[in-house]
């Protein structure tokens, strides 16, 4: 009998191992910077229950936010080395790792609604994700992640109010060009001194997403909001190569197919989260408004030529080129 219980416990261990929804064959940690309330998060842990329902168990990804694995460069550099598999990354977080997909930061480059989603998937889009592969990086998809816009401790009521004014950015030319070109100044500042400059005023207003501008509390140092929805946020899906070649095909395909599921729940998450934002600000006595159409065309007539101007001076041939394929797909959703 005791025999028989050795070889009947074999027998059941063996099998729970042969079990192909217990057989866990790939573990991929994917870090980013936003916290498990915000967009990214959420529909990291759906692309996860996605992939683990779909390879039956095969596949994992452990989600780690909040910049638990390093901050963006840390991460960008450990998936290319392989110290983790995986990263999704704000393509303004990536222009110094790669210049092309800096085109991003210029000022309306991105259409709003569906034609977005339309030119982020198509040529234009798969031009930039194929500028990864030679950075030892496979970029396998783009996420909108809102749009930015304008705050200042001085009025916002038309273009020529920002004349003078002082604007935080990122370090980057681009931005840098935005700026000027409506006749304000741009001062790059680290983003972790942005609130306590605004309320000393070392500068006068920022650019940043509605809900970062909220979480973040600018608004409690800020008198005047323009929604302009001026630059696209989007995020860059990026896997270590090694990683990725790994997996079978159909693992790939399964991962693939995931990423891009999930974008119309994304979008429409962000967009509670912004409008959820932009109630709170208005409660709180900020002087906000919403930019009309004739107005972003005249914001985009200013800025738009002096920024991609600053791109291609960046970026070189590779960055003319995406340019040049923008504006064919461009025209093409007008």
């Amino acid at each position: 009998m005791f025999k028989t219980s050795i070889l009947i416990s074999a027998l059941t261990a063996g099998v729970a191992l042969a079990s192909p929804a217990l057989a866990q064959e790939f573990v991929a940690k994917i870090g980013h910077l936003e916290s498990t309330a915000q967009s990214r998060h959420v529909h990291l842990e759906k692309v996860a229950e996605l992939v683990k329902e779909r390879t039956n168990g095969a596949v994992e990804f452990q989600i780690f936010p909040q910049g638990q694995l390093g901050n963006q460069r840390q991460m960008t550099e450990g998936t290319q080395l392989g110290t983790q598999e995986a990263t999704v990354a704000p393509a303004a977080f990536l222009g110094g790792f790669n210049p092309v997909v800096s085109v991003l930061d210029i000022p309306y480059l991105i259409p709003e609604g569906d034609a977005a989603l339309t030119l982020l998937d198509g040529p234009f889009g798969e031009q930039l994700l194929d500028s990864f592969s030679e950075k030892g990086l496979v970029a396998l998809d783009l996420w909108p992640n809102g749009t930015k816009q304008f705050t200042s401790n001085q009025p916002l009521d038309d273009l020529a109010a920002f004349e003078g004014q002082k604007f935080r950015v990122m370090d980057s030319s681009i931005l840098i060009e935005q700026f000027n070109a409506l006749g304000a100044s741009a001062i790059a500042l680290p983003f972790g001194e942005l609130y306590t400059s605004l309320q000393t005023g070392v500068v006068d207003g920022e650019e940043n997403p509605l809900d970062t501008i909220f979480n973040m509390k600018f608004f409690e140092v800020q008198d005047y909001l323009v929604k302009s929805d001026h630059g696209a946020m989007v995020d860059v899906v990026l896997f270590n190569p090694m990683f990725w070649d790994s997996l079978p095909d159909e693992y790939k395909t399964v991962i693939t197919d995931a990423f891009a599921e999930v974008i119309p729940e994304l979008v429409a998450h962000k967009a509670e989260a912004v409008d959820a934002a932009m109630t709170a600000i208005e409660e709180a006595g900020t002087n906000t408004r919403v930019a009309d159409d004739a107005e972003r065309a005249a914001l985009r007539e200013a800025m738009f030529g002096p920024a991609s101007a600053a791109y291609v001076e960046m970026a070189g041939d590779a960055g003319q080129a995406v340019l040049d394929t923008y504006e064919t797909e461009y025209e093409t959703l007008q």
